[in-house]
């Protein structure tokens, strides 16, 4: 069993593509993934690299996009998220001191 194991084969090929597809498709990044299915994050990061390769392409928008460029696209987004979410917090604070009642004697 222990060979098995090292070999790589402790996880069916299904269960590594259902994780992958899940990872592409949730909301959820890397570590939280990989600690929800109780796997490594090199195991998910290199089940993940190899399903990219082996991926054929997908049709959206009258183009064909490859699993890759769907990946790359998904980051951006992720990357272009967090960016939005850090700015409305920085909104939320500055409208919070602006609207503020003036201090008694006068001074912000």
């Amino acid at each position: 069993m222990k060979d098995k194991w090292k070999a790589g084969l402790r996880y069916s090929e299904d269960f590594k593509k259902n994780a992958i597809e899940t990872l592409l498709t949730s909301n959820m990044n890397m570590n939280q993934l990989s600690e929800q299915l109780g796997v490594s994050f090199s195991s998910l990061r290199e089940w993940k690299t190899k399903y990219l390769r082996r991926s054929g392409s997908i049709k959206r928008d009258g183009q064909n996009l490859s699993a890759a460029e769907l990946e790359r696209e998904l980051q951006a987004l992720r990357q272009e998220n967090e960016h939005l979410r850090r700015q409305r917090e920085i909104l939320k604070k500055a409208l919070g001191i602006l609207s503020d009642a003036p201090q008694p004697n006068g001074m912000p």
